[in-house]
């Protein structure tokens, strides 16, 4: 349990500082304290995670569902994630794969970067945690197109 905790205590965090510590804290009502509460792996805070209706609230002006993904990605489930109205018809498949090969090539920037000394660091681990996020978004962006294209 210790694990799922921390995973998902990291998750909450990216999703607060995703949307901003000011920001959150407007959309949530709660304060910096508060928040800072919901992620910390102190030991004092290790039973306490952000309320599902704060996650929603977040989530629903944040960049990427970050908290959603993490309990999909717990529970063995895919998430389809479309970040743009379901009737837009914004891109498609083209510019799908232009973005797609854009997004592996800073990928393999950061990683090449990174490896360069023989040794990855929390730092660049975290960027390659980002890139690869970005990456995985440029993929469900590309699956919806198809799947729209294939009805």
């Amino acid at each position: 349990m210790a694990g799922i905790g921390s995973y998902l205590k990291k998750h909450t965090e990216a999703l607060v500082k995703d949307v901003g510590l000011e920001a959150a804290c407007e959309v949530t009502g709660k304060s910096k304290a508060t928040l800072g509460r919901y992620y910390s792996d102190s030991d004092d805070h290790s039973d306490r995670f952000m309320p599902i209706d704060a996650v929603a609230l977040l989530e629903k002006v944040a960049r990427y569902p970050h908290v959603t993904a993490a309990l999909s990605e717990l529970s063995g489930t895919t998430l389809s994630y479309d970040k743009t109205h379901k009737n837009s018809t914004e891109g498609g498949v083209n510019s799908d794969v232009v973005a797609l090969s854009q997004r592996f090539a800073m990928l393999m920037a950061e990683y090449s970067q990174s490896i360069e000394d023989g040794i990855i660091t929390i730092n660049e681990a975290k960027r390659l945690l980002r890139e690869t996020s970005e990456l995985q978004q440029v993929l469900i962006s590309m699956k919806l197109h198809l799947e729209e294209e294939a009805t």
